[in-house]
């Protein structure tokens, strides 16, 4: 069992991933702002594919590694990666007014994002299932729900550092959590031991055919979450007539009903089976795509209310695909997580990068939102792949 200190620096270091890994695209009217860094749409879709990229890799490489480096190194690896991001990006606000300079610092800073994200949050939920055995899928949502934490107090601090005057605070802010991370996690031991099932067959290296789809449901999850996550403030303030700062409240209330669905559908389970949740949430979703298409200009408060249905929309879905297949694929469960987020950073990439050069070329936001409701549902469609094995119903968290 792991101790308290373990759990605790664990669930913390899933608060600050969030934190870390929204920083970009909470700042995404920074960047595209003509008296800032004045990027073009297609420029700031094209700063995530560096991120995709060594994300995907990073991912793939991350139960090699810690087979042959250990968990805890990986992590640590991820954290540092994430330190160098963060510290480019504030290197970068002093060349902001010159886009030319500006750019390949933002993109070497994604590049070292995307490995710190790819090399972090497979070892965390690795370890968080390591350390809950008998309450898997309810361990790994509540981890991802303080990762969801993260990732809606991010806009929310860009909208407190830009009212103050500099918004780099916030990347700032974010190297001093990192730094702190590392300092506690040293001395931890953060050790996993290998599954029953995967000790039992040390000759099955071979990756199950059940996990393509998984990595099928994680693409389309990725886009479904990134066209909210890295255009809901553009839509905002392009389509709905909002200031810069309520497209922050309506991206801060997409993360935190990220963040509020994990916690509920992992506190209902009892009534509310994971099963459910998990066909429900996509076809929800899609739904709200539809409603975010039709917003007519100025109905800022409707389109917040929207894309903090969107969150819930999305909520539970990546942990339960994570934990879903930790529990099935118990012999496959190192490769399983990091599989799993690459395959998501894809979907990630797909809609981080793709929507830019859309807009550039006429394509409105409100029809890309309407194109997603046919993503969301083909999701709903695969969901039911993914739980088709018998998948035991797991405890609550400890």
């Amino acid at each position: 069992m792991a101790t308290r200190a373990e759990n605790s620096v664990v669930y913390a270091a899933g608060a600050v991933q969030g934190i870390v890994l929204v920083t970009f695209p909470a700042a995404s009217t920074i960047f595209t702002d003509p008296d800032e860094y004045d990027l073009s749409n297609t420029q700031y879709g094209v700063l995530f594919l560096p991120q995709v990229a060594t994300a995907i890799t990073a991912s793939l490489l991350a139960a090699t590694l810690s087979r042959r480096l250990g968990t805890k190194r990986v992590y640590l690896t991820g954290l540092g990666c994430s330190l160098v991001s963060m510290a480019l990006l504030i290197l970068s606000q002093f060349f902001e007014s010159n886009t030319a300079a500006a750019f390949p610092v933002l993109l070497v800073a994604t590049a070292f994002l995307g490995a710190g994200f790819g090399l972090a949050v497979p070892a965390l939920n690795t370890l968080t299932a390591a350390f809950h055995p008998d309450g898997v899928a309810s361990s790994v949502l509540v981890l991802n729900a303080l990762l969801g934490l993260g990732t809606a107090l991010a806009p929310v601090f860009v909208a407190i550092f830009v009212g103050l005057g500099f918004w780099w605070g916030l990347p700032l802010t974010s190297a001093v959590l990192l730094s702190l991370l590392v300092l506690r996690s040293l001395p931890l031991p953060l050790r996993t031991k290998a599954p029953p099932a995967a000790r039992a067959e040390p000759s099955s290296t071979g990756i199950p055919g059940r996990f393509w789809v998984y990595a099928a449901f994680a693409v389309l999850y990725g886009v479904c979450e990134t066209v909210n996550g890295n255009w809901s403030q553009l839509d905002m303030t392009s389509e709905l007539g909002a200031s810069t700062t309520t497209a922050a409240v309506a991206l801060t209330a997409f993360w935190a009903m990220v963040t509020v669905g994990r916690v509920l559908f992992a506190a209902i389970d009892r009534w509310l089976a994971l099963r459910t949740t998990y066909h429900a949430l996509p076809f929800l979703l899609a739904g709200t795509f539809v409603v975010i298409s039709l917003l007519p200009d100025g109905s800022t408060a409707a389109g917040i209310a929207a894309f903090g249905l969107a969150g819930l929309g999305c909520s539970a879905l990546l942990p339960l695909t994570i934990g879903f297949g930790q529990d099935e694929l118990s012999a496959f469960a190192a490769g399983l997580a990091g599989g799993v987020i690459a395959f998501y950073q894809l979907g990630y990439g797909v809609a981080a990068f793709g929507v830019g050069p859309l807009l550039d070329n006429g394509v409105s936001l409100p029809t890309i939102y309407a194109a997603s409701a046919g993503v969301a549902i083909a999701m709903g469609l695969v969901s039911f792949g993914v739980t088709r094995a018998s998948v035991s119903r797991l405890a609550p968290a400890d």
